[in-house]
């Protein structure tokens, strides 16, 4: 199991965007673009990207959906005390 993830992620304040914009990565979106687009975080300029990081350094709910996915793979929307997010799993 590995101890650290590269991630990227979309963060909204309801989970009505998120579902809209998962459904949008669904039909062939660039998570890239849309989080460029859409997301709260400083992170939307460069795509959302986080880096890397282990396990510990974000807060629960996001570190147990980011752990759990494959490379390349993007999560349900995750909901947290910042909003929600939507993941995805770079590496």
């Amino acid at each position: 199991m590995s101890n650290q993830v590269h991630c990227a992620h979309i963060l909204v304040k309801t989970e009505q965007e998120a579902k809209e914009i998962f459904e949008e990565l669904a039909d062939g979106a660039s998570f890239s673009a849309l989080a460029q687009q859409k997301s709260m975080c400083p992170s939307r300029k460069k795509g959302g990207d986080l880096g890397t990081f282990g396990r510990g350094q974000m807060v629960k709910p996001f570190e147990t959906a980011a752990f759990a996915l494959e490379k390349g793979q993007t999560s349900q929307p995750v909901k947290t005390e910042f909003g929600w997010h939507i993941i995805k799993r770079l590496g």
